[in-house]
């Protein structure tokens, strides 16, 4: 017997009922993301090594999938090179394309390499898969889905109440509760400006990030362990332990930065954010100062969103950026972008059940095949129904009644029509329902209108 195929380890195969809920993710998604003015893009699978490499640091390089050169990519080697010669150095001889890692850098290239084409502000959105080669374990995976809204090209905070206005929007429609966070770069970099520490911006934030995952001691120690003085984190805790309403908290921040231009440029930022989304929202937005996420990246605002009602990391993310085409070239154009994680609200929205039926069911209707003449009668009537908007199928053979069933009921199909001899004499077909066992007899109009 031949070995079963599988597929590489890190992907997965997704079944037609995990296709229709990740597709009601990606439609609700894409519905909100044009409500708010945002354009669709695509950019290529493969991008020029050249694009992506130095993007990500060190460990992103080696993240990268890298495809080799068709054609005789070992020409011009000789044994020895190929023998004596480092991996990763091979790689940049024989590969010149990768596999994307994530939407934000083949955007940056879209843009500068599109800036003609383009107006500005330019707000897009883009839904597709990235890879990584990274070690699979559970919830994380090779190959996955981002799905991304940026706009560029404008420096303005409206675009930021914009898109927590987003955020709110698509998790109301979802049904799912969560808990908004922001916060500023420009405050953690006046925090660390205040007790001294400004060279350990990074450590300081990322020590602080962690507070949720291991607790007060545990974030101390790491800031020790970092090499900060035990005064610098003394000074640390009223911050780190911050509580109040989002008002007392910035009356705090003031007052704590009040030495600091760039940290009180921050809390105004964040202020005039908070301010404007005032009680809009139906999620609740929490200033949180432990906030720190990716900050070689992020200059400005930035924010992250949880799941109250599911034990889950963030949902969704992302913040302000100042100089994302500077990599490529084109310095000085800010942009700000959230991403909302496909495959942990395909997880949070399993554990809560909130897949409406009618987004995640198939087809509505199956008519019953008993022969050529029945299913000549059906025919115009699965047209009709079509028409109507009513997804329908005819079972293709003429098999035994149960065995028809069987199939409506493993596909989940909630009405069968059928059509023999009385039926047929009659102008009519019967209609049952899967679930109660309940039947009617129906006139093609009256049939559809059940349906509807």
């Amino acid at each position: 017997m031949s070995q079963k195929p599988s597929i590489p380890k890190g992907t997965r195969d997704f079944s037609p009922a995990e296709m229709a809920k990740r597709n009601y993710i990606f439609n609700t998604i894409r519905e909100v993301y044009a409500l708010y003015g945002f354009q669709q893009i695509e950019t290529p699978a493969m991008e020029n090594l050249s694009t992506l490499m130095g993007k990500y640091g060190d460990e992103g390089d080696k993240l990268l999938f890298k495809i080799l050169n068709s054609g005789d990519f070992l020409h011009g080697t000789t044994a020895d090179e190929v023998t004596h010669t480092s991996t990763l150095k091979l790689a940049a001889k024989f590969c010149e394309k990768g596999l994307r890692y994530d939407l934000t850098v083949p955007f940056a290239r879209y843009v500068v390499q599109h800036r003609e084409e383009l107006t500005l502000p330019f707000k897009r959105y883009q839904i597709q898969p990235v890879w990584r080669a990274d070690r699979p374990q559970k919830g994380r995976y090779r190959e996955f889905y981002q799905c991304d809204a940026d706009v560029v090209g404008s420096t303005s905070l409206l675009n930021e109440v914009e898109l927590m206005q987003i955020i709110d929007t698509v998790f109301t429609r979802f049904g799912v509760r969560v808990c908004i966070k922001i916060n500023n770069r420009k405050i953690l970099s006046g925090i660390a400006e205040m007790i001294g520490q400004a060279d350990k911006i990074v450590d300081i934030t990322v020590a602080i990030d962690k507070l949720d995952k291991i607790g007060l001691d545990a974030v101390n120690q790491e800031l020790a362990d970092d090499g900060i003085p035990a005064e610098a984190i003394e000074r640390l805790q009223p911050i780190i332990q911050l509580s109040g309403t989002n008002a007392e908290k910035l009356v705090t921040m003031r007052q704590v930065l009040a030495e600091s231009e760039v940290g009180l440029k921050g809390v105004e930022e964040c202020e005039y954010i908070l301010n404007k989304l005032g009680t809009s929202l139906n999620n609740p937005i929490e200033l949180d100062l432990t906030l720190a996420r990716g900050l070689n990246y992020y200059t400005g605002a930035i924010f992250e969103v949880k799941a109250l009602d599911v034990e889950i990391g963030s949902i969704t993310g992302g913040g302000r950026y100042d100089n994302l085409t500077g990599i490529f070239g084109m310095p000085g154009l800010s942009g700000v972008g959230i991403s909302f994680g496909a495959d942990r609200i395909f997880d949070v929205l399993t554990q809560l059940d909130l897949y409406p039926k009618e987004a995640v069911n198939g087809t509505q209707l199956l008519f019953v095949n008993f022969g050529e003449a029945e299913a000549d009668y059906c025919l115009p009537l699965l047209t009709a129904v079509r028409k109507a908007g009513i997804r329908a199928e005819i079972y293709p053979d003429n098999a035994k009644m149960k065995k028809q069933m069987s199939y409506a009921n493993a596909k989940q199909i909630p009405f069968v029509a059928i059509a023999g001899e009385t039926e047929i004499a009659a102008g009519k077909v019967t209609l049952k329902n899967m679930e109660t066992g309940q039947q009617q007899l129906l006139t093609p109009d009256e049939l559809i209108t059940a349906l509807q």
